[in-house]
């Protein structure tokens, strides 16, 4: 879909808010179109200052990227399952850690920014108002599975992000207890996994440690969960922040299909690759035509596109109890 064609009834591939809607476009990232919003007028008028945004309204749009290039082909309803999932999450884990996450109910985030009203068809059930942090340049990555790129590693050298490994473990196996692994945060490009050393090279030694006990025990306690509802959640990545008074706060998205591998636990067997109800598939996809992992993505056919626009349907289904 061209960049030009913003949104149909269900799909949305890029927004555009005019500054008169009392937003600035802060970022556009491969999935999310990121704006800031302050109440202040000189901020409203074009003017910058040092002040802090009130909020970040997230917009999740409907594209999808693998292998960290945007595909030309948006993926119906995945910016509303990202959102949903992403808003439950941080719901169901508010007692281990404070996050960024303020609303995705679109009436409470027009009231607070009233001008958004008449962007219903863009934003509805794809946005989050959210705190403006402070980012962590790291990648939290945690794994409970030998899986993706730790098994392409693990059967080459026997670690996983240097990590060193028992001998003999199959492809798929749970590890003994999930190791966390961190990468950089790259603007552009591939991420490239770091050391825990490298982190605390980056952000410090009690951050680089906070962040990993808080991902771990959200990794932990949300596997434990989803088991429960016949999902493996397999590995997954968060990022963290600080808000404006210093403390350490979880942000972006949560335990989605675009930042995690489900994997369907009735039907889990070691020893190969699993199904999954992630984007997974569409990386299965296009490894199996030999694609070369460089722009320009080669266009989805349609029975991937829709067989993908279930899957992440049915994981959220599976997870929270209820259809989108």
């Amino acid at each position: 879909m061209p960049k030009n064609a913003s949104q149909s009834a269900s799909l949305v591939w890029e927004t555009s808010l005019p500054e008169s809607a009392g937003v600035k476009l802060f970022s556009r990232g491969k999935v999310r179109d990121v704006y800031e919003h302050r109440s202040d007028p000189a901020f409203a008028a074009g003017r910058r200052d040092s002040k802090t945004a009130d909020y970040l309204l997230i917009v999740t749009t409907d594209r999808l990227s693998a292998f960290d290039v945007v595909l030309p082909d948006p993926i119906p309803c995945k910016g509303a399952v990202l959102t949903a999932l992403s808003e439950f999450w941080f719901g169901l884990i508010k007692d281990i850690t404070p996050t960024h996450f303020v609303t995705a109910n679109f009436k409470e985030i027009t009231n607070k920014i009233p001008v958004l009203a008449g962007y219903e068809n863009e934003l509805k059930g794809r946005s989050m108002l959210v705190k403006k942090v402070r980012v962590f340049p790291v990648e939290c990555i945690v794994r409970g599975y030998l899986a993706g790129s730790g098994w392409s590693e693990y059967s080459k050298q026997g670690t996983i992000c240097g990590i060193k490994l028992p001998s003999g473990m199959k492809e798929s196996e749970r590890l003994k207890e999930p190791i966390f692994t961190p990468s950089t945060k790259a603007i552009s490009g591939h991420d490239e996994n770091i050391s825990f050393e490298k982190t605390v090279e980056l952000i410090g030694k009690k951050d680089a440690e906070e962040l990993r006990s808080r991902t771990l025990k959200i990794y932990e306690n949300a596997h434990r969960y989803a088991l429960g509802k016949g999902i493996i959640i397999c590995d997954t990545k968060m990022e963290w922040g600080r808000d404006e008074k210093g403390n350490i706060i979880l942000a972006d998205e949560l335990l989605t299909p675009d930042s995690s591998r489900f994997w369907p636990a009735d039907s889990y067997q070691p020893g190969k690759g699993q199904p999954s109800f992630d984007k997974q598939f569409v990386r299965d996809y296009l490894i199996s035509i030999g694609w070369d992992k460089k722009p320009p993505a080669p266009k989805l056919p349609d029975e991937i596109i829709k067989k993908t626009s279930e899957k992440y349907l049915e994981a959220y289904k599976r997870l929270t109890g209820k259809a989108l």
